[in-house]
Parts: structure tokens; C-alpha cells; sequence
């Protein structure tokens, strides 16, 4: 333990994060003293390059005490529409795609190849896999980051990619116990209900943590949602409540690692002065390891300081608080020293990856009109909204739109002979020589009524539309689009880009598929199916929402 125990014994146990490319001396200060036991990387806050990640992670390290373990350094990476690293990294679809190809062998390997990344620049904590189940087709914060719905397939995903995650060095974080799937709000905003019995709880939700922590994962992210179920109360988080933190993830779970929070700053707990120290010494007392704090400093230091006299206090107790320090300590010496070396990125064999899970999950849901493939003779419209975050907890504003472009360019090339079953169920493809072309309107998202006139006026010259949908299930705007579109009466073709639950808007139309993705890989293989040069092998992972 040599270097490594805090100045105070509660500032271990408050993970920091801060505004900037660089640490501030006040933190750099606080490090070398001994107390703080590391940090999380925002993607707003800290995040300009991958070179620069390493120099500041470096610069984190560099300032520990003589014989301290590794500092923590975290950030969310998931893959999908969540990429804390930003676009230089490899654009993987989200774990709704990997749930529709059903691969455990490929789960396993794009979880490897995050992990290589992420280590490649001093990350050595990822706040992934999401197991969360895709069963409430409102929430509006999962998107793309379940795996699916269905508890055995998403628990054996979830595993595959801890498995993967861990073998590059960089330890998984399991996230969000016990489940926020089934909840209709977002938590970043407000406090949800987890609308489930104890019984369907620990036979669901609680079936994919099982499995994926049967893979070692060092540390659990808690959900800040109520569970009645476990608690009786519908006004306290899973974060604050010892029935969670300790009797089901400790005892029940038999979970050894470190317990985390998720972000402090969410409005599902208190964000007022007092409120916020309270539920943090909460957290600490139901059993908690770590709290995850937000970049604010000003919060940081009223929680620390909070924390430092709920022990003077006696609010908190010293001897859970050491057992809780170990646990720390533990996961920071597991980790490999900075400056080891490592084995390059291999960057074009990630990209292969990243293309070969977006062909792989590209879903066919129904084309009882026979439009696909579409004729190079005919005059096709592609709609698309230009991409913004659902949620927090969300990157996609950073992504350019891709669908219209792919398909573009699919389109210029000259359509490749099938053979065997691709040929039997793609059909024959017009000559690329032929009339015809493709036009492209991306509108702002949610979209005025002015921007629905204007995309309606293009409608009107199309022989066939492909329509992009990212949120028709959670945005009226984005919704009453896709209604006056289809009332056009031209034939369309629905491509859902992220959630499944937007097939609920387009039940009773003839051809839907789904990418689950809005980056160019998944733009690019649905491209290829529209344009009947590859197939949709993809299965849909979730029941489809009526």
C-alpha cells in the first residue's frame, strides 16, 4: 500500500474528472499528494485527439507519488453512438448490431479491438458492455447500446465482449445494475421506476449481469433508477440503496470487484447544494466503491468535502471504507504500468472489423412490396436526418450523415453478379448504365414544418424514396415527417438507423430494414443490400414493437 493511500480516507473513493485538455495544477497537486484515485475522460471536456488523450494521460500519471499503482482512467467507449474517444477511432455499430448478427466470436473481437484502443492511449477503464435489455421501446436513452431484449442472447454478448475488452488490457465495467432497459425516461434528466416484479427482475434483467459476470469484469456501473422491487421505494436510486449496492450485488452476485457509479450530475439524483453530498454519502454507506464524478469543480470539492466530514461525523463507517479502499487499490495494481509497451493498432484490420459487423447485422424486416433491389432506371430520393444526440450519453452529432452518400456511390458502380442464395433473394439488378440516379435531402432533426414542405416538394419528383429514421418512437417532429412522407404514396423504403422501436411507426409498411448504425459502415452495407448487391443476414433482437 506504499504511495497509494489517500491523504483523507473518504477522497479515494470520489473518482474526478475536470474542464479541459489538461489538468489543472490543483489537480496535478492533489494527485501527487496521494488523493485522488483517478479520473474520467468526457469526450465535451477532455477529448480533442487521440495524440493528445495520450499526452494528457500521461501527464495524469506522471504526477503520482513514488510507488503508487496506476492511476484510474476512464471513458465511455461503447461503440455505436457513444464513442468518448471521438471519430478517430474505429467506427463500430452499436451492440444492437452485434445482437442481430448473433456472433459470439465477433462480440468478443470488436470488444478486443475497443480495448486495444483505448489502451493504446493510456485508458485502462471502460464503461462497457451495456446490459441493459431493450425491452422498453420509449426509453429514450439506449438506442443502439442494448444487445437486445432477450436475456440469454444479450447476457452471452455482454460476456463475449468483457472477454474481449479484458484480453487488451483495459478492465470492463458492466453497466447499468440492475437494469434500466424497461424504463421510459432517461436518467440523465430524471428519476425512472424499474417497472418490474422481484420474480420477472431476477429471471430478466438480472439473467444478463449473471451471465456477463460469469466473464470477470472488474467493475459494475449502478443505474441512478428506483427499484421498488428491491427496496419498496419508488423515490431512491439503485445507487443509494444497500439492498442493491450490497445484498444483491455483493451477497447474491457474489461481485469482488469495484462497485461505480454512474454520473453524479444526473438528474435522477439531487443536484441542489445539500442534496448532492447527501446521496453522495449515501452511495458510500449502501456500498459503494466509487463515486463518478462530473467536471464541475465546484460540486467535486462540495462532495469531497462533504464526504470528508460525514466521516468526522461518524455518518460513515471506517472499517467498511478500508474494505472498500482495497477493492480500489486492488483494480488500479492490476493494471499494467504506464509507458508499457504495447502492440501497434492494427487500424485497417479494425476497419475491416467494423465493416464486416455492419454487413453482418444489416436486418431485412419485410419487403412484401418487392422494392429491393432498387432499379438503376428509376429516380430515387434518399431522406435523412442530419445526426444529433438522444441523450447524453450519446456522440452522434459528431457524425456526418452517410446513407444518401453510400448509396451514391453504390450506385455508380457497376452491379456485381450474385451467385447461389444471394442471387435467389436479392434478384436481378438493373444495368448501371441505365436512367435513373440518386438525389439526397438530409434535414434538420427534429425537422420544422418548413423542413417537412421542403422534403415533401422532393418527394414529388422520386420514383422510389429510401427513408433514413434515427427517432420516430421519442420525437413527434421526426414522426409526423415519416407520416406525410409515406402519404405521398411514392413507394418507400423505411431503413430504421438506430432503435427498433421506430418499426412501431412503420408497422404496416411494405419494405423496412435496419442498419443499426448511422456511421459509413453501416451506410455502406445497407447501400449494398438496397442496391441488391449483398443480402440482409442480420435477425431483428428484439420483438417487434406494435
Amino acid at each position: 500500500m506504499s504511495g497509494s493511500a489517500p491523504t483523507h480516507p473518504t477522497d479515494g473513493h470520489l473518482l474526478r474528472a475536470f474542464e479541459g485538455l489538461h489538468p489543472s495544477s490543483a489537480l496535478l497537486a492533489e494527485i501527487t499528494a496521494g488523493g485522488v484515485p483517478g479520473v474520467t475522460l468526457f469526450r465535451a471536456s477532455n477529448v480533442a485527439s487521440l495524440a493528445q488523450v495520450r499526452d494528457l494521460v500521461a501527464e495524469l500519471q506522471a504526477a503520482r507519488p513514488a510507488g503508487a499503482p496506476p492511476l484510474i482512467v476512464a471513458i465511455d467507449q461503447e461503440g455505436g453512438q457513444f464513442l468518448g474517444l471521438g471519430p478517430e477511432t474505429t467506427p463500430f455499430a452499436g451492440n444492437l448490431a452485434l445482437g442481430a448478427a448473433g456472433d459470439l466470436d465477433l462480440a468478443e473481437e470488436v470488444g478486443a479491438a475497443i480495448g486495444a484502443e483505448a489502451a493504446a492511449v493510456g485508458i485502462n477503464v471502460v464503461y462497457a458492455p451495456v446490459c441493459d435489455l431493450a425491452t422498453e421501446p420509449r426509453n429514450p436513452s439506449l438506442g443502439l447500446r442494448s444487445f437486445g431484449d432477450d436475456p440469454v442472447a444479450a447476457g452471452a454478448l455482454a460476456a463475449a465482449f468483457v472477454r474481449g475488452l479484458q484480453r487488451s488490457g483495459v478492465a470492463a465495467t458492466l453497466k447499468h445494475l440492475p437494469g434500466l432497459g424497461a424504463v421510459p425516461v432517461d436518467s440523465h434528466h430524471e428519476l425512472g421506476i424499474l417497472p418490474v416484479d422481484a420474480p420477472t427482475l431476477h429471471d430478466r434483467e438480472l439473467a444478463v449481469f449473471r451471465a456477463a459476470l460469469a466473464a470477470g469484469p472488474r467493475l459494475v456501473m449502478s443505474a441512478h433508477v428506483a427499484v421498488p422491487a428491491l427496496t419498496g421505494r419508488v423515490d431512491l436510486p439503485a445507487s443509494l440503496a444497500r439492498e442493491v449496492m450490497t445484498d444483491l450485488l455483493r451477497d447474491e452476485l457474489a461481485f469482488t470487484g469495484v462497485a461505480i457509479t454512474d454520473a453524479l450530475d444526473m438528474h435522477a439524483l439531487q443536484q441542489d447544494l445539500v442534496g448532492q453530498v447527501l446521496d453522495a454519502i449515501a452511495a458510500l454507506r449502501a456500498g459503494v466503491d466509487l463515486l463518478l464524478a462530473a467536471p464541475d469543480p465546484h460540486a467535486m470539492t462540495r462532495v469531497r468535502d462533504g464526504l470528508r466530514s460525514a466521516l468526522r461525523r461518524g455518518l460513515l463507517d471506517p472499517a467498511a471504507l478500508a474494505v472498500s479502499t482495497a477493492r480500489v487499490d486492488a483494480l488500479r495494481r492490476s493494471f499494467s504500468q504506464p509507458g508499457a509497451t504495447l502492440p501497434p493498432v492494427d487500424e485497417a484490420a479494425h476497419h475491416a472489423l467494423a465493416d464486416t459487423l455492419a454487413r453482418r447485422a444489416v436486418t431485412l424486416v419485410r419487403d412484401v412490396d418487392g422494392l429491393l433491389p432498387l432499379s438503376r432506371r428509376d429516380r430515387v430520393l434518399v431522406i435523412e436526418p442530419r445526426p444529433r444526440d438522444l441523450t447524453p450519453a450519446d456522440t452522434s452529432t459528431e457524425v456526418a450523415p452517410t446513407l444518401g452518400q453510400a448509396l451514391r456511390e453504390r450506385w455508380q458502380e457497376p452491379s456485381p453478379p450474385l451467385d447461389g442464395a444471394a442471387a435467389e433473394l436479392a434478384g436481378s439488378a438493373e444495368p448501371s448504365e441505365a436512367a435513373g440516379g440518386v438525389e439526397v435531402v438530409v434535414h434538420p432533426d427534429p425537422p420544422s414544418a418548413a423542413d417537412v414542405a421542403e422534403v415533401l416538394a422532393r418527394v414529388e419528383t422520386a420514383d422510389r424514396v429510401v427513408l433514413g429514421v434515427t427517432a420516430a418512437a421519442i420525437d413527434p417532429a421526426q414522426r409526423a415527417l415519416v407520416r406525410a412522407v409515406l402519404g405521398r404514396g411514392v413507394p418507400t423504403i423505411v431503413v430504421v438507423q438506430r432503435s427498433p422501436a421506430d418499426l412501431a411507426e412503420v408497422q404496416d409498411l411494405g419494405t423496412v430494414l435496419l442498419s443499426y448504425g448511422i456511421h459509413r459502415p453501416s451506410s455502406e452495407a445497407m447501400a449494398a443490400v438496397l442496391t441488391g448487391a449483398a443480402v440482409a443476414p442480420g435477425r431483428l433482437p428484439v420483438r417487434e414493437p406494435r
